[in-house]
């Protein structure tokens, strides 16, 4: 983008919070939509931190600027106040803006090193588990006329498909595969090269075959679930706003905790336990639990078993 505001903020604007969001366009240009919006969130917020500090230009931020901020940060994570997770994303955002405005990496912090290392192991028990909740919001959703959305979560939900996945899969085939080999083979949609080519053959139950063939009928002679009129983006702007609002006096969160919850029903189904984020710890024998996170990674399209203790806990 051109320059603007003279020197102030590098010349992305007058108002820092502004100049923040112009450097952002510049840094990523068209797309990226979702994470722009995150990274201007983030940056907001410490512009007004910055306001109370009376630094309005980014030509006066400096490494003392950012460490200050990084421990009032800090001293919300040890409150419990904020995740560390949220807090090493907002420092992130600080070095993306910041490197994007002056062209160099000379402010660059590390996260990490400031606020602490973050956990992936889950802790909270994926409230999809309980049907009731995922119910709720599924009525919720076809009693508005969007079932689209409804079945989308579905697929999420029975298979431990990712948003994408479920949005691109083509229910008309998996509905085929399912009835001829009890399992359905992902392939599009898929994140790590994981694709055509990669057989990932994930097992359908009664309910799985039940949202397979209702989605089937819907889907009619299209490709997927995506509606005739949509690009990827636009549906996935409108499915997740409906989810919020289906979701939004409930437990529920984003579509990713569906698949934790496939994650913890497919490990007792596997193991005869409950997933140790449900029980408190590992409860079966370690190679027991080893060869579920072996089978479910694959299920779920993991390359790595590590990656489970975000959706099952920890294996110790």
């Amino acid at each position: 983008m051109g320059k603007v505001g003279g020197g102030r903020n590098f010349g992305y604007g007058k108002m820092l919070a502004y100049a923040g969001k112009n450097a952002l366009k510049d840094r990523y240009g068209a797309g990226h939509y979702a994470s722009v919006a995150a990274h201007e969130a983030r940056w907001k917020q410490f512009v007004g931190y910055l306001k109370d500090k009376g630094i309005k230009d980014a030509r006066e931020i400096n490494q003392e600027a950012i460490i200050q901020y990084a421990h009032y940060l800090e001293k919300q994570v040890k409150t419990n106040a904020l995740k560390v997770s949220y807090a090493q994303n907002v420092l992130s955002t600080i070095n993306v803006v910041l490197s994007s405005m002056r062209k160099d990496s000379l402010l660059t912090v590390s996260p990490s090193a400031l606020v602490g290392k973050r956990s992936n192991v889950r802790e909270a028990i994926p409230a999809t588990i309980n049907p009731i909740h995922l119910n709720q919001a599924l009525r919720y959703l076809e009693e508005k006329g969007e079932q689209r959305v409804a079945l989308l979560a579905s697929l999420c939900r029975e298979l431990g498909l990712r948003f994408k996945e479920a949005s691109l899969l083509n229910t008309r085939t998996a509905l085929r595969e399912a009835n001829k080999q009890g399992s359905v083979n992902i392939t599009r949609g898929t994140k790590g090269g994981r694709g055509k080519g990669v057989d990932r053959w994930v097992p359908v139950s009664n309910e799985a075959l039940t949202t397979l063939a209702t989605a089937k009928a819907l889907q009619g002679t299209n490709k997927n679930l995506i509606p005739e009129q949509s690009n990827f983006k636009q549906w996935r702007d409108h499915a997740y706003s409906q989810w919020r609002l289906a979701t939004k006096d409930t437990e529920l969160r984003g579509f990713h905790e569906l698949r934790a919850a496939y994650a913890c029903e497919r490990y007792a189904q596997i193991t005869g336990s409950s997933a140790p984020v449900i029980s408190g710890s590992r409860t079966v024998a370690r190679e027991l639990d080893h060869k579920a996170r072996v089978v479910i990674a694959l299920e779920l399209g993991h390359s790595r078993t590590d990656v489970l203790v975000a959706y099952l806990g920890s294996a110790k």
